[in-house]
């Protein structure tokens, strides 16, 4: 079909470089991987998008947790999706729930009036309402770009019978991308299931970082396997894998 777009999900620089050198679409630019991407910094954000020709997408999530925030982080949203419209990315990437597990109509239609013209995700917080159909229902009636989905599962394998039921739903009102334990191993399978339109997948590998004394007592972040010794970074090889699976679809 050739229509079939591939999303990386990078959290630095070098993945910024693997993903354009790999054939992919897009990226979704976060911080912060074991808390599932955060709001990366404004010197990444400017330093992916002078570097790349192919569109830069930002994680706008002031914290990690859940997706229901306060009038202090709402206003760091706002302004983050300000400053990456000031940068000039391609789009932004959010998604703000209520604490019934209902999508927050008021609150995103704010955050989409703010970004204007920018392509705009709803990301996996889909995944975490309380009725996952009248989710996506409400999403794309507010006019987001695409909804980054699972299925309501934790892995996009286990949740092909959500995806492919919005998809079928609303795949001319709204861009529907899988996410979540993505592959090219199986790309074909979720594709011949779901006919979503895009794919959204790290690449990551884990790779030795600089450091030639390292202190093994210390744990900067407080979580023993989380090492500050080994750096996650996506793998062009991988990349290229994925690009070639769906140039066949």
């Amino acid at each position: 079909m050739g229509n079939i777009k591939l999303e990386i999900c990078v959290y630095n620089i070098q993945s910024c470089l693997a993903a354009e050198q790999g054939g992919a679409d897009r990226i979704e630019l976060c911080a912060s991987m074991p808390e599932g991407g955060i709001t990366p910094s404004y010197a990444l954000i400017e330093q992916a998008k002078e570097n790349l020709n192919i569109e830069v997408m930002v994680m706008v999530r002031p914290r990690g947790g859940d997706f229901f925030y306060d009038d202090w982080e709402f206003k760091q949203m706002k302004k983050d999706i300000e400053l990456c419209k000031n940068i000039g990315v391609s789009g932004v990437v959010f998604g703000v729930l209520n604490n019934d597990g209902s999508i927050d109509k008021e609150r995103n239609k704010i955050l989409l009036d703010v970004a204007g013209d920018m392509q705009t995700c709803f990301h996996r917080a889909v995944d975490m309402s309380s009725d996952y159909v009248r989710a996506v229902e409400d999403i794309a009636a507010l006019g987001f770009t695409r909804i980054l989905t699972s299925g309501a599962k934790n892995k996009a394998m286990e949740g092909l019978d959500n995806i492919q039921k919005i998809s079928e739903l609303l795949q001319d009102k709204i861009e529907i991308m899988a996410g979540s334990g993505v592959n090219p191993n199986n790309i074909q399978h979720i594709y011949n299931r779901t006919k979503v339109q895009a794919f959204h997948f790290s690449a990551k590998k884990i790779v030795q970082g600089g450091m030639i004394f390292k202190n093994p007592v210390v744990s900067m972040g407080g979580f023993a396997e989380v090492s500050e010794y080994d750096i996650a970074i996506s793998d062009v090889n991988e990349i290229r894998k994925a690009k070639s699976v769906i140039n066949l679809l």
